[in-house]
């Protein structure tokens, strides 16, 4: 994953190669807890072809302003079933999911500037560019752009 697109992670291959095991195992607790859900797309039958997975948590914080906020994160589709429709089929059960079990009215992402494929998806999808952003985590010179779109 970090390998083939790896200005779609905030982590780099080297730094994810240096985590232990149980640095490993903490973080898929982790991203097990309340407020968050992974989903993963398999093409096998007994779970042995990942090819994709999108994560959604609740934001923290929330913008009391704002419906609550949940968060899209770690989006990988193997570049074998990019373009097929697995991207789309992922992100419209993670908003329905978001929207249905996390109770939330917002879905926010942050899409490096340059990733301009990445951000027609999004835009497809009805993700608008809020105008705020944050500087990317492995290169500060660049911007992550922040977009979100309304939850049933």
């Amino acid at each position: 994953m970090l390998t083939d697109t790896p200005m779609a992670y905030v982590e780099s291959l080297d730094a994810a190669r240096r985590q232990t095991d149980t640095q490993w195992q903490e973080r898929a607790v982790a991203m097990s807890g309340d407020g968050s859900m992974t989903l993963v797309a398999d093409a096998g039958h007994d779970g042995s072809r990942f090819c994709g997975l999108m994560r959604v948590v609740l934001k923290h914080p929330q913008d009391p302003q704002k419906p609550v906020q949940a968060m899209l994160l770690s989006v990988y589709v193997a570049p074998e079933r990019r373009g097929l429709g697995l991207a789309d089929q992922l992100l419209d059960e993670a908003c329905a999911a978001a929207a249905g079990q996390l109770g939330a009215g917002l879905m926010e992402l942050g899409v490096h500037e340059d990733n301009t494929r990445a951000l027609a998806f999004y835009r497809r999808h009805g993700f608008e560019t809020t105008g705020a952003s944050r500087p990317y985590p492995q290169d500060t010179s660049k911007l992550e752009l922040v977009m979100e779109r309304s939850l049933p």
